[in-house]
C-alpha cells in the first residue's frame, strides 16, 4: 500500500508552480484587450512573435543600452498581450542590462512563446 499512497498523493511542491502548468498567454487579458474578437487576437500574437524575434536579435548582439531599449519595448508589448513570463525575463534585463545570463531565461521565454502561438494559428 505505501506505493499507492506515493503513487497518488499530490507532490510537495512548497507553493511553486510548475511553468509548463500555465500557458505562456494571459487569453483573459487578451481578450479584454481585443474586446473578445478572435481573430484580432491570432493576428496580435503572431505580430507579437514577430516583434519577440526582432527584439531577441538587439538583445543578443546589441551593446548595453541598446539592450536596455529592446528589453523595455519587449516588456510592454509583452505586458499588453498578456506574456507574464517574457514580460518578467525582459525587465529583469532591462533592470541589469549587462547580465548576459539573464538572455538565456528571455530566450527560452521567447521561444516557449512563439511555439505556442504557432500551434494555436494552425
Amino acid at each position: 500500500m505505501p506505493a499507492l499512497k506515493v503513487a497518488f498523493e499530490a507532490p510537495d511542491n512548497t507553493g511553486r508552480s510548475i511553468r509548463s502548468a500555465r500557458t505562456p498567454i494571459d487569453f483573459i487579458h487578451l481578450a479584454r484587450q481585443t474586446l473578445g474578437d478572435k481573430g484580432l487576437e491570432l493576428e496580435i500574437l503572431q505580430l507579437f512573435a514577430r516583434q519577440a524575434r526582432l527584439a531577441m536579435t538587439e538583445i543578443m548582439g546589441g551593446g548595453v543600452e541598446r539592450r536596455r531599449q529592446a528589453a523595455h519595448r519587449l516588456k510592454g508589448a509583452a505586458l499588453a498581450i498578456g506574456a507574464a513570463g517574457i514580460a518578467d525575463a525582459a525587465a529583469a534585463i532591462e533592470a541589469q542590462p549587462a547580465d548576459l545570463m539573464l538572455q538565456g531565461e528571455l530566450g527560452a521565454a521567447v521561444l516557449e512563446t512563439e511555439v505556442f502561438i504557432l500551434k494555436l494559428c494552425r
